[in-house]
């Protein structure tokens, strides 16, 4: 039967709302998915401000950056200051308190213009160098995003700020976030003796799979007595509602970019083995809107190497041939072609493992063209200097994998007395 014409638009109408609806509801990309039952997971900071007697009376120090918000986007500046928390020092790791600054650099003291609270600036400081920062205050505190690798450095700002907290006698709280890659996955090579630098400074895996509360814990207990000779006086205040599979767009929490070239968990995902490519006259996607999870040279055919990666059938992962021209970094204003790597099954995925198959195929393509970094950086990111090795000698991927799963087993075992969630 033929409906009237207003009918029709009526239904059209309809259908456009609710297109409209649909639309709204999904999950944008860096926003959290909305959980079931409607509720966020409540972060560390969150639990603080709903009882901050850990604080109350205390000339405060914080360590953060932008990540250091509520689940209302509130930052924690703000929130400590109207529950009229004696705030009197901020503090910034690499990129930045406001996050502005590219990789490697951070800018220096100034007077926040909005707070009038002086803003420090810790990255590229030794502990010895920190601890007179931190005479001033009664407390630290610390609250920043980590994205679940070793070599991301806010771990490291976070280790040497305990040591200096050590040194001056003062408790520090670390305000626990989600591992946004999940809890439960590790992998990866952990680092060994005489490899470390501030992309790696204990002998963890590249994806350890722990919050930045754990991995404090782990590094109080195991590392810093024997470091400066005592622990830190250390308190993790714990999540609530966080459970180890979770990744953070399950979280119910609004993402904020940890730094200026991590946009998306789509980044963070990728990042535990495509950050290897900084070790490589490879791109990493710098300079792109897709950093890591764009990859390519200008050397590189790429159907040939799309088509090459495709036909390993790796677990959780498919390519697609990309060219792209990056704005800074390495092959600036040059046209490059490459792969843009989709995680198709976050289970199965392994980023490592497909970072070196790509560097294999890239090394058997074009052997006389891929070079790693003259400085050996690959073997700060990887730990060692045997999968640079391994890789130069020919080893097969599953072969390099398979050596580091002793040591990889014995890490886990150690991580389980620190895991505050389950």
């Amino acid at each position: 039967m033929l409906l009237k014409p207003i009918r029709w638009s009526m239904l059209l109408l309809s259908l456009a709302l609710l297109g409209t609806m649909t639309v709204a509801g999904a999950a944008a990309p860096g926003f959290a998915k909305e959980k079931p039952n409607g509720r966020s997971v409540q972060t560390g900071i969150e639990v603080l401000l709903d009882n901050p007697e850990l604080v109350k009376g205390k000339k405060v120090g914080l360590i953060t950056n932008p990540t250091g918000v509520t689940s209302d986007l509130t930052h924690d500046v703000d929130a400590l200051l109207a529950k009229k928390v004696n705030l009197v020092a901020v503090y910034g790791p690499e990129h930045g308190i406001r996050g502005t600054e590219q990789a490697g650099s951070a800018p220096g003291t100034y007077e926040d213009p909005k707070t009038g609270l002086p803003f420090y600036n810790l990255y590229d400081k030794s502990p010895e160098e920190i601890a007179p920062l931190f005479r001033d205050v009664d407390v630290v505190l610390f609250d920043i995003q980590d994205v679940g690798s070793r070599f991301y450095t806010y771990i490291s700002t976070m280790a040497y700020a305990m040591k200096a907290a050590a040194l001056e006698n003062k408790p520090f709280i670390v305000l626990d976030r989600p591992n946004p890659i999940g809890g439960e996955k590790v992998e990866g090579p952990v680092l060994e003796p005489g490899y470390e630098s501030f992309v790696g400074i204990y002998p963890i895996p590249i994806r350890h799979g722990m919050t930045v509360g754990e991995l404090a814990m782990l590094f109080n207990d195991r590392y810093l007595k024997k470091e400066i000779g005592k622990k830190a006086d250390l308190t993790v205040v714990k999540m609530k509602g966080w459970k180890r599979d979770m990744w953070y767009d399950e979280t119910g929490l609004p993402w904020v970019l940890p730094s200026p070239n991590m946009p998306t968990v789509e980044t963070a995902a990728v990042y535990p083995g495509n950050c290897l490519f900084e070790a490589t006259n490879l791109s990493e996607g710098r300079g792109t809107t897709r950093p890591f999870e764009l990859i390519g040279a200008p050397y590189i055919k790429a159907w040939e190497l799309a088509d090459r990666m495709n036909a390993l059938r790796l677990p959780g992962v498919s390519f697609r041939e990309a060219y792209f021209n990056p704005t800074f970094s390495k092959h600036a204003g040059v046209n490059v072609g490459g792969l843009q790597v989709y995680v198709t099954d976050r289970d199965k995925y392994d980023p490592v493992h497909t970072a070196l198959s790509i560097i294999a195929e890239v090394k058997a393509l074009y052997p006389d063209d891929f070079a790693w970094r003259t400085d050996n950086w690959i073997d700060k990111l990887t730990g060692s200097d045997k999968v640079r090795k391994a890789m130069d000698a020919g080893t097969a991927v599953d072969e390099i994998v398979k050596a580091w799963q002793e040591e990889l087993e014995a890490f886990k075992k150690l991580r389980k007395s620190y895991l505050l969630y389950h």
